[in-house]
C-alpha cells in the first residue's frame, strides 16, 4: 500500500463536541479552546453552529464566540448550518465558509431538520442562489448507517452527492454518523463515490461507537480519501442519532497518521495539551492519547512524552 504523504485534519469539537454537553459550555470557555486549537497547526476548525438554540442549546452564543475568537492566518473558520437563514447568519457575520448539514436517509433527515433530503437539496439550492461570498459545502449525515434505516443503499448516497454536485457544490462531507460503519464498506463506498465524482474534495467525518473510527478512516484513506474530521478530547455525537458517540479523538488521529510517517502539520503536544484543557472543563474525554499521557506512556519515535513538558 502507497501512503499519502499529507493529510488534512479539520477539527470540528468546538461545534460537534460542544453541542451534545448536557451542561452549558460558559462561552469563555469556548473560547479558551478555539483559541488553543488555533495554536496547534489546523487549517481548519469548524467552530460552531448558527442552529435554532432550542435545537441545541449549547451553539445559542454562536454570534458572540464568533466575534471574540482569535484568528489566526491560514486557518479556515467555518460553522455548520441547516438552512438559509443560518447561511444569511454567517454571512452577517463575516463567515467565509459553511456546511449545510443534510442527512442520506429521509428519517435522520426528518428527525434532525424536519424535512426529507430532498427538501434539504432544495433549502442548499436556496443559499447557492443568494450568490452570497459565503462558500457553501454540503454534509451528508448517516451515510454509513441510520439508527432507524439502518445502512442506506449506495445508489441512495450517489443520487444525494449527485444533486448536491449539480449545484456546483465542490467539497462533499459523509457521515458515519452514528459510528457504524466497517472498514470494508467505507473503502466500497468511498472507492465508488470517488469513480462517480474524482473532481470533488470528499471529507470524512467517523464516529467511534464502536471503536472502529481509525479503522475506517484508514479504509477511506486507502480508497483515496485525504481529508478527514476530528474532535478534540474525542467529544461529539449527535442529539438525533440515539446512541452515537463522541468523534474520533483528534489527538489519536494525530499520533496514528505520525506514526505512519504521513503529514498533519498539527503539532502533537499542543493537541494534547488542548485535549487536557478541554476535558477540564467538561469533565469527560474519550482519549486514548490522552490517558497515555496522563500515565506517561506516550512514545512518539521512541521517548517517552512527559507531562510537564
Amino acid at each position: 500500500m502507497k501512503l499519502p504523504k499529507k493529510v488534512t485534519i479539520q477539527e470540528v469539537g468546538p461545534r460537534d463536541g460542544f453541542q451534545m454537553e448536557k451542561e452549558f459550555v460558559p462561552t469563555e470557555n469556548k473560547i479558551e479552546v478555539i483559541d488553543m486549537l488555533s495554536e496547534c497547526g489546523f487549517t481548519e476548525i469548524q467552530f460552531t453552529a448558527f442552529v435554532h438554540p432550542k435545537a441545541i442549546p449549547n451553539m445559542a452564543d454562536s454570534a458572540e464566540v464568533c466575534a471574540k475568537i482569535k484568528r489566526a492566518p491560514g486557518i479556515s473558520y467555518n460553522t455548520l448550518i441547516p438552512n438559509k437563514r443560518g447561511y444569511e447568519r454567517a454571512n452577517e457575520l463575516g463567515i467565509k465558509k459553511v456546511e449545510l448539514t443534510m442527512s442520506a436517509t429521509d428519517s435522520h433527515n426528518i428527525s434532525n431538520l424536519n424535512c426529507t433530503s430532498l427538501e434539504s437539496i432544495v433549502r442548499l439550492e436556496e443559499c447557492v442562489k443568494l450568490g452570497l461570498d459565503t462558500e457553501i459545502t454540503a454534509g451528508l449525515a448517516v451515510t454509513f448507517g441510520c439508527p432507524f434505516e439502518g445502512r442506506p443503499p449506495f445508489e441512495r448516497v450517489k443520487m444525494l452527492v449527485d444533486r448536491i454536485v449539480a449545484l456546483g457544490i465542490k467539497d462533499v462531507g459523509l457521515a458515519d454518523t452514528s459510528g457504524v460503519g466497517d472498514p470494508a464498506q467505507v473503502y466500497d463506498i468511498c472507492s465508488r463515490i470517488l469513480d462517480a465524482h474524482p473532481d470533488i474534495s470528499f471529507s470524512l467525518h467517523f464516529h467511534n461507537t464502536h471503536g472502529a473510527a481509525i479503522a475506517n478512516i484508514l479504509a477511506a484513506m486507502m480508497a483515496g480519501m485525504r481529508h478527514f474530521d476530528s474532535s478534540v478530547a474525542g467529544l461529539g455525537g449527535c442529539p438525533y442519532a440515539p446512541g452515537a458517540s463522541g468523534n474520533v479523538a483528534t489527538e489519536d488521529l494525530v499520533q496514528i497518521f505520525d506514526s505512519m510517517g504521513i503529514e498533519t502539520g498539527i503539532n502533537v503536544d499542543k493537541i494534547i495539551k488542548a485535549a487536557e484543557r478541554t476535558a477540564q472543563i467538561v469533565g469527560h474525554s474519550d482519549s486514548s492519547t490522552l490517558r497515555a499521557w496522563k500515565m506517561g506512556q506516550l512514545v512518539e519515535g521512541g521517548p517517552i512524552i512527559q507531562k510537564n513538558n
